[in-house]
């Protein structure tokens, strides 16, 4: 499956639940699709015995045509049999160069991080392409997260050049708390995609981003 890279922009990266009605979730991507989201990431926590293959079908073409990159959380395996863009770790991957070998293609490479800047070398060295700092505040989506202190996210940008997003208990109230931090943006799912209007939702989150230039 050859094919360009694809990239990660600034802004909003949005996650999605896969055990959410269907219909509901397309639906609501394609009214947050415009607003140029920066990625979408499928959360690893689908039914027994959903189809996930085909599901991953779906919401890849719905992200398609916006060029928005589609990526899987930690079953990278999904890599090899559909045209997800990439995949993001919640913990460093055991084989890394193993699961680069059986995947045979570029892919896009992202890692959740916490208080221990080992996982911001780990990525650092082995190329990752972004990194996700989990939890910034409480939430219940992100409740096997750590708090991440301001301090080890400044220290990560200077070990770090690649794209940095922000995410946990992230509402558009609380933005104003990480405005001294340079970041690239946030990863937000119940934020967006529980709201009963997600695109104007995400229109509020953008009011408040402090991005970096």
């Amino acid at each position: 499956m050859n094919r360009n890279k694809s990239t990660i922009g600034q802004g909003i990266y949005v996650v999605i639940d896969p055990a959410m009605d269907e219909a509901v979730l397309l639906n609501k991507l394609q009214r947050i699709l415009p607003k140029q989201i920066a990625a979408v990431q499928i959360w690893d926590h689908f039914e027994e015995g959903q189809a996930i293959e085909q599901l991953i079908q779906n919401i890849y073409a719905v992200c398609a045509p916006y060029k928005t990159p589609v990526l899987i959380n930690n079953r990278w395996e999904y890599l090899k049999s559909s045209a997800l863009d990439g995949v993001h770790f919640d913990s460093i991957p055991a084989n890394p160069d193993g699961i680069k070998k059986q995947i045979n293609r570029d892919f896009i490479l992202g890692l959740t991080c916490g208080n221990d800047l080992g996982r911001v070398r780990w990525a650092t060295e082995h190329e990752a392409d972004y990194i996700s700092f989990c939890s910034m505040f409480p939430s219940s989506s992100a409740d096997d997260c750590e708090i991440v202190s301001l301090k080890t996210i400044k220290e990560a940008s200077s070990l770090f050049n690649k794209p940095l997003f922000l995410a946990g208990g992230i509402q558009p109230k609380n933005l104003n708390q990480l405005d001294e931090l340079k970041y690239d943006g946030i990863a937000v799912i119940s934020g967006i995609m529980n709201a009963e209007h997600p695109d104007l939702r995400i229109d509020e989150y953008r009011q408040h981003l402090n991005l970096t230039p």
